[in-house]
């Protein structure tokens, strides 16, 4: 989901636009592009990834004149690259985005902070959660971060969207229509679940080293 016209309060924009540029900035300070300089694998399937999200964004229905409606894939490449190769890769996307005219560009801090920072966030702490409290099985993880965090990574999405105009929307009717899009989240919840978990379910039977956050010792070596 992406809001593509300014229908947000001038504070609002710049708060969403420093907090955006805050968490890419911490990001890049663990200098995730060192990892593509010493894989040109990793760099191939982080390029790949990035311009096929990109072109599955273009796939969207328009609700309302200022919000668009698409899966955002974050969840998946969070859990193929982690979180600062994905956050960077929702980044340049958003950035493409406004320099192909579909959105405006004082909603980049927004749309990056609904489309990256709130889904990656929530899919990193449903993967530390996996990864240090549950059982070393590989169905555990897929089911619980593949299918489950990708449908909560979307609720957050469209939650924090929906915060962000009832605290500072422009008038009284987009605060309405933005309560009655809340009320279609829970459809928009599967989709983009069966999707991420399909992928991952693909991924790994047949390329589990291609998945970051998938320890292949400790979830098919040791058992």
């Amino acid at each position: 989901m992406t809001i593509s016209e300014p229908v947000l309060s001038p504070w609002l924009l710049l708060l969403c636009g420093l907090v955006s540029l805050v968490v890419i900035g911490l990001a890049l300070s663990r200098r995730p592009w060192i990892a593509l300089f010493d894989d040109p694998g990793l760099q191939h399937r982080w390029l790949a990834a990035t311009v096929m999200v990109l072109l599955l964004w273009q796939l969207r229905a328009q609700a309302v004149d200022w919000l668009t409606l698409h899966l955002m894939f974050t969840a998946l490449l969070t859990l193929l690259f982690k979180a600062p190769l994905a956050l960077l890769s929702i980044t340049i996307i958003n950035i493409v985005m406004v320099l192909l005219g579909r959105v405006d560009w004082p909603l980049l801090g927004v749309n990056v902070l609904v489309t990256g920072v709130v889904p990656a966030l929530v899919v990193g702490l449903v993967w530390r959660l996996v990864d240090r409290h549950l059982p070393d099985n590989m169905m555990v993880f897929l089911f619980i971060c593949g299918f489950f965090g990708a449908a909560l990574a979307t609720l957050a999405a469209g939650l924090a969207a929906v915060g962000l105009l009832a605290a500072g929307a422009a008038d009284a009717e987009i605060l309405r229509q933005a309560l009655e899009y809340a009320r279609f989240l829970p459809l928009l919840m599967p989709s983009e679940a069966f999707i991420t978990g399909m992928l991952m379910s693909i991924l790994l039977v047949y390329h589990p080293d291609w998945v970051a956050t998938f320890n292949g010792h400790r979830y098919i070596d040791t058992k």
